[in-house]
């Protein structure tokens, strides 16, 4: 089936802007997807918003807002339990904002040099596409080791409790990736091998992706697994959950962390498996290491902390049972 998209050209190299694409269930119909948000003339230049950025900073605002909320309760309440030497969720507004720019930039940068250290013969010839991240290339573990170094230093410097901080992002990270996945989607990247399932895609990109890059057993002109798809629906039942725990079973800093690894390490570890794009290392998979290896260290931390931590804590000083 011949495929149409809109074209635009970029000096000597014709760019295809947009791509329609197929779902097994909807047989022959299709729907085009054009990365482009939107585009701005400001000061006599065009600026294009892509869908990507603008999912990932959607996912990135919801995120905040719900650790701001947490905060915020914390923030406001009395100290009346304080004689109980329970935790109080609580920092200086200063102090959050600091590590929430500082955690993020860091995030960014970590995203970036973790898949540009993995692809570096992509790089090697055009050093300045480094920087060049509007079309893709950001690898979420990379986000989390340079976030968390980041948001570990400002803690430090800013006297914020990492450890209850991480509980927050934990559950605000599920936001984010929940969201921010679909950025894949409009990209058409970050899709698995072939499928016989109702939900397989199919589409110009993916059949151009695979046919430049073959892989054993995978037919490029096949339906696709939308692997965004999954990661995307298991991140976000998992905030439905990791707040459930946050909220009935919050024994120790840091549980909710530690949840947020073994739910998240689960999901990529098996995900990674099917997916056509992955990150290799001495011919290993490097997420799908990174995921089995998250899973089990959190798994056992969060073990030895509930034998350690039996009883369960207040969240909010004063008022406990309040949302």
């Amino acid at each position: 089936m011949p495929f149409r998209g809109r074209i635009s050209v970029e000096g000597c190299c014709v760019v295809n802007e947009s791509t329609e694409v197929f779902f097994r269930f909807l047989g022959e119909r299709s729907f085009t997807l054009d990365p482009i948000l939107c585009t701005l003339n400001l000061f006599g230049r065009e600026l294009s918003i892509r869908w990507y950025g603008a999912l990932i900073a959607f996912g990135f605002a919801l995120a905040v807002l719900f650790g701001g909320r947490q905060v915020w309760k914390g923030f406001l309440q009395s100290s009346r339990l304080q004689k109980y030497s329970l935790p109080k969720w609580r920092a200086s507004l200063d102090g959050i904002l600091d590590v929430l720019f500082g955690g993020t930039i860091c995030g960014i940068i970590g995203a970036r040099l973790y898949y540009v250290a993995f692809q570096w013969d992509s790089f090697s010839g055009d050093l300045l596409q480094i920087v060049n991240i509007r079309a893709g290339g950001l690898a979420i573990y990379g986000g989390l080791i340079g976030g968390l170094i980041g948001a570990f230093a400002i803690c430090r410097l800013r006297g914020v409790s990492f450890r209850k901080l991480l509980d927050l992002a934990g559950m605000s990270f599920l936001i984010g990736q929940g969201f921010g996945r679909w950025g894949n989607f409009v990209n058409q990247e970050a899709f698995g091998g072939n499928t016989t399932l109702p939900w397989g895609m199919r589409s110009e990109k993916t059949v151009q992706f695979l046919a430049a890059n073959p892989q054993a057993g995978v037919d490029p002109n096949g339906f696709v697994h939308p692997t965004f798809l999954y990661e995307s629906l298991w991140c976000l039942l998992g905030v439905a959950l990791m707040y459930l725990i946050f909220r009935k079973a919050y024994h120790f800093p840091g549980q909710i962390f530690l949840c947020y690894g073994i739910w998240y390490g689960a999901v990529r570890f098996f995900v990674e498996a099917v997916r056509t794009d992955s990150l290799f290392f001495a011919g290993i998979r490097v997420s799908q290491l990174v995921s089995g290896a998250m899973v089990i260290i959190c798994t056992l931390l969060l073990v030895l902390g509930l034998l350690k931590h039996r009883k369960k804590i207040p969240l909010y000083p004063g008022t406990i049972d309040n949302l």
